[in-house]
């Protein structure tokens, strides 16, 4: 799988630039914090980057390594050659142990986690501790960890992982160094697809890679999937990726609502349904168009594409009502009904307008 086979194993390969930025900044500097926080949604990365920071601290070839303190060695990028860092790719390194909070959560799970602590470093300089779901621990569990981060052994470093920062005791956050993944953005994703292309032969030209990243739900996880997914189906154009993305035709129904056509319009919806069209993508994408065309009205990007003749309050309108179609689309028995009833309205509303 592309996601797995590519992902990063050096700092300089992390997708995200502003984490790479910083990680880089952290392992530079002459100190080491006892305790990371990586936060950001699902696919950006920081499971990926946490065991690049193990290899990185224990790394036999780098400036973390025993022999480099009397050696010229200055990088702290893990060599991935040296027994250390192949162990750590392996999962078979003692010194580096990883929970998932997920399932593992409750105090007696921290407690033997904590014993952990205690011992030290083995083969490495540094005993890692990597917790993912970090906001699945209980508060029992939270108090346990607490008192650890707050007099941490000197050769224990703890790197939590969390989807959801707000679930996270204030008290664990301001004891962490808190590196923000945030989404993917599609500019980074768009980047990683390109990597991944160049390795696997793949020649697909910019705008089908950018099309690809837009419709990656800020993951990179997502984006190699699709990537490797429409490459297997030996889809090769835009207008064959956006059938397989569900979005085929975006633009022409963007088209029929500035007439505001009732019966094309559900003429088109309901021919979108037939052909296994995807309502989620669908919707997404056109409340991207619809925002950019709102910051274009109001002068805040510059026009790069053509400028749809809605006004702004009727632009605004039908986001907001796409936005509530977008939420009943888990609850709806027919999947074009959430959208048909959104435009119906929207349309209902300008009409009335009118006859104000």
């Amino acid at each position: 799988m592309f996601y797995l086979k590519y992902r990063p194993k050096t700092i300089r390969e992390i997708d995200n630039l502003s984490a790479k930025i910083m990680i880089g900044k952290i392992l530079e500097s002459s100190t080491l914090p006892h305790a990371f926080l990586l936060v950001g949604q699902k696919g950006t990365g920081k499971t990926s980057t946490a065991r690049i920071i193990a290899k990185a601290v224990n790394c036999l070839n780098n400036k973390f390594s025993q022999s480099a303190k009397t050696s010229e060695v200055d990088t702290y990028e893990p060599c991935n050659k040296c027994a250390n860092c192949q162990s750590i790719a392996l999962s078979s390194f003692t010194d580096v142990i990883e929970m998932d909070a997920a399932s593992n959560r409750g105090i007696e799970d921290i407690k033997n986690l904590i014993r952990e602590t205690s011992f030290l470093p083995m083969s490495g300089g540094y005993r890692v501790f990597i917790i993912d779901e970090a906001h699945m621990i209980t508060n029992e569990g939270f108090n346990a960890l607490l008192k650890t981060l707050e007099e941490p052994p000197k050769s224990a470093i703890f790197i939590l992982a969390t989807t959801n920062l707000e679930k996270l005791p204030k008290t664990i956050i301001s004891r962490c160094l808190k590196i923000n993944f945030g989404k993917a953005s599609n500019t980074d994703i768009f980047s990683m697809l390109k990597r991944i292309s160049k390795s696997e032969n793949i020649n697909f030209k910019d705008d089908l890679l950018r099309l690809i990243a837009s419709h990656s739900e800020n993951s990179f996880r997502d984006g190699a999937k699709i990537l490797e997914e429409i490459n297997l189906q030996k889809i090769k154009t835009i207008e064959e990726i956006e059938k397989y993305l569900g979005i085929r035709g975006r633009n022409d129904l963007i088209e029929i609502i500035e007439v505001k056509d009732l019966k094309k319009t559900l003429s088109w919806i309901n021919d979108f349904a037939q052909n296994g069209g995807d309502f989620k993508n669908l919707i997404e994408d056109i409340l991207s168009q619809l925002h950019s065309q709102l910051l274009i009205k109001n002068k805040v990007i510059d026009n790069e594409s053509k400028e749809i003749s809605l006004t702004i309050s009727e632009i605004s309108l039908l986001m907001k009502l796409l936005i509530e179609a977008y939420q009943n689309l888990r609850n709806t028995p027919i999947d074009s009904l959430p959208v048909e009833i959104a435009l119906i309205e929207f349309y209902n509303r300008v009409e009335e307008k009118k006859l104000t």
